[in-house]
């Protein structure tokens, strides 16, 4: 399935600065894969990697309560094979890299996120 990599990121982007947590999970896989140092921080899991929608969207609800001022702008968005890494500056004026791997469905399988 072929993906339109500047749609797929601004549609990305505009979810998560709304806020509403069935938007930004709607881009994601049942059984979705996430790891990034703030899972690492914020709930002392060593490996920083989360995995199922359900584990997933806890995690980012929480997140999302204590970060009401979140808001990413998007720099630029490049692609490989089945796969988009966003360039953005997240919170906290951190500059990141999430590199998101799709299925066969065109939805989020498994991330990876990077922190300045």
């Amino acid at each position: 399935m072929k993906i339109d990599k500047t749609k797929f990121a601004e549609n990305w982007i505009a979810s998560w600065n709304s806020h509403k947590l069935e938007d930004i999970l709607s881009h994601y896989s049942d059984d979705i894969e996430i790891t990034t140092p703030m899972i690492k921080m914020a709930l002392g899991i060593d490996n920083g990697s989360l995995k199922g929608k359900k584990e997933v969207a806890d995690y980012w609800q929480k997140a999302l309560v204590k970060l009401p001022d979140l808001h990413f702008e998007l720099i630029d968005v490049t692609e490989s094979v089945n796969s988009v890494a966003l360039y953005y500056k997240s919170v906290m004026n951190k500059m990141a890299i999430e590199v998101m791997f799709f299925n066969e469905h065109g939805k989020v399988n498994k991330m990876y996120a990077h922190y300045s």
